[in-house]
């Protein structure tokens, strides 16, 4: 029977999907203040640097994949306008409320929401200027799968960015981090009365491929000019890759 990682425990990819379904279930409502005491507030500047990355202009179709409370998903709304699209998705409906209260008190009337597990999506093939992944990758199932569909549903020329935990490449920070870590499951505990899904997010992040593992798994879906880069010495790091063109087709971001 086949086993794949939920943490540092070997389980059933059915238990997998289950269980990671139930972490962010237990922490959606404080979701986002975690975030801020964790990364200490860096991811909101990291999902800034995804966007800017991305290249997608006004009236384009962005996909939020595992898009949870909607951080990134408003940030892409604003570039793509009132003529584009963004949808987020989420295989967690608890997380997905949040983002999408959140979102249309905004007034982002051009954001719309899907429940979907990410490596099934139901869009057509070649249906996005633009895919991003939000601290989401690793909790991925089949991380090969999903890096297929999103090939899939992009358009030639189309952009995948993938921002997530890493591997610190400076020995000193990757002490360090692992020291700051160790305090999340009590922090977890005080903010949202658990600190099994903070330990969970750990050895997550432990088991996650590092950064030139993950950029050949994206190269080996069919991905081409995969490139990533480290923030915090590689605390986090954004990985962005393109669909291949074909014949004769602009890539997505270039050109009038």
């Amino acid at each position: 029977m086949q086993r794949v990682d939920f943490g540092f425990k070997k389980v059933t990819p059915e238990e997998k999907t289950e269980l990671v379904r139930g972490v962010f279930s237990s922490v959606a409502a404080r979701y986002d203040a975690m975030n801020d005491l964790m990364s200490l507030g860096s991811h909101r500047l990291f999902k800034r640097m995804t966007v800017e990355m991305s290249g997608v202009r006004p009236g384009q179709r962005v996909l939020d994949l595992a898009g949870g409370t909607g951080d990134l998903a408003a940030l892409f709304a604003d570039v793509v306008g009132p003529t584009g699209t963004v949808i987020l998705t989420d295989i967690n409906a608890q997380m997905m409320a949040v983002g999408r209260e959140r979102l249309l008190n905004k007034g982002f009337a051009q954001v719309h929401f899907c429940q979907a597990n990410g490596e099934q999506l139901p869009f057509p093939d070649n249906s996005f200027h633009c895919v991003s992944i939000g601290f989401g990758l690793r909790n991925f199932t089949n991380k090969t799968r999903a890096l297929s569909e999103l090939l899939r549903i992009l358009k030639p020329g189309g952009v995948l960015l993938v921002l997530e935990f890493s591997h610190p490449e400076n020995p000193v920070v990757d002490a360090g981090y692992r020291l700051f870590q160790a305090f999340w499951p009590g922090m977890g505990k005080l903010l949202t009365r658990d600190s099994e899904s903070y330990r969970y997010l750990v050895e997550s992040i432990r088991v996650h491929p590092d950064q030139k593992a993950l950029k050949i798994m994206m190269e080996d879906a069919g991905f081409e000019r995969v490139s990533y880069h480290n923030l915090i010495s590689g605390v986090a790091a954004i990985h962005r890759a393109v669909k291949p063109l074909t014949i004769e087709e602009p890539e997505i971001g270039s050109g009038p």
